[in-house]
């Protein structure tokens, strides 16, 4: 998640690396995750040739993962985690990796790093991946009644690895989660003043749990049954600190349904 101040937004160059470089992916005061629990997680160990960052992201097809815009933007290649636990542990079972090289990054064009605009990216996976008990794609959100859900004040889960509390220093090997309220968009914009937009969707932090400084490109799910829809795709939160209360805000997935569609259709 990149880190904002409470009333600015940090300015950026067209590329993401001066945010990036602030950022680190974790999820404060979250619980341990069970093996297959979230099964549509990705870990993304982005390369920017002489440095590298981590994010996270959601698998929505045999090929298909989305993240943010700001972890891809400028990447030469990405190393996907799929099935994994613990990143930490390469002969853990069930986990795989997968290299995916500059021509399977796909970023919004309209992309804009000063104001956190459109922060949607797609990755093309280079090989089919077959679905398990740990590996399997989330949902796309559907209609209802001809519209789709605001979800507001429904419970969704966010997921990631990292840090779990804002004295932490170091990345978690294990992937954690929060279970919190969806915030109405009314209430979000006022906290944000002016920063978020009917293309964002915020989660409630309250209890100190929270995505925070990236977790970038993680899911924020909404279980209905044994179905998972991405509603979400952790974009950024305040510099004041992951545990002070202020939302958390993700993209939108809703709003960007055509486009993803586009781009699955023009690559079959």
């Amino acid at each position: 998640m990149i880190k904002l101040s409470l009333f600015v937004l940090l300015a950026a160059s067209c590329t993401a690396v001066p945010l990036l470089s602030e950022v680190e992916p974790f999820i404060t005061n979250g619980e341990l995750a069970e093996a297959g629990q979230f099964p549509y997680q990705a870990g993304l160990n982005v390369s920017f040739g002489n440095w590298s960052t981590w994010c996270g992201g959601t698998l929505i097809s045999h090929y298909w993962i989305i993240t943010a815009a700001h972890c891809m933007d400028g990447a030469e290649s990405v190393t996907v985690y799929l099935g994994a636990i613990n990143i930490h542990d390469e002969t853990e079972v069930g986990q795989k990796r997968i290299l995916v090289q500059k021509s399977g990054i796909i970023v919004h064009s309209n992309y804009t790093a000063s104001t956190v605009v459109n922060d949607i990216s797609l990755i093309r996976l280079p090989t089919f991946v077959t679905f398990t008990d740990r590996i399997r794609g989330a949902n796309l959100p559907r209609r209802i009644n001809g519209n789709y859900p605001t979800y507001e004040s429904v419970r969704a889960f966010a997921s990631g690895w990292g840090r779990d509390s804002d004295a932490s220093e170091t990345v978690s090997p294990v992937l954690r989660y929060v279970e919190m309220p969806v915030m109405p968009q009314a209430l979000c914009r006022m906290y944000w003043s002016g920063a978020v937009t009917e293309k964002m969707i915020c989660m409630s932090t309250t209890s100190g749990k929270s995505t925070c400084h990236g977790d970038s490109g993680g899911p924020l799910i909404y279980k209905q049954g044994n179905s998972s829809y991405l509603i979400g795709s952790t974009s950024f939160g305040t510099s004041m600190g992951c545990q002070v209360g202020f939302p958390a805000v993700f993209t939108r997935i809703s709003s960007y349904l055509e486009w993803i569609l586009n781009h699955l259709i023009s690559h079959v």
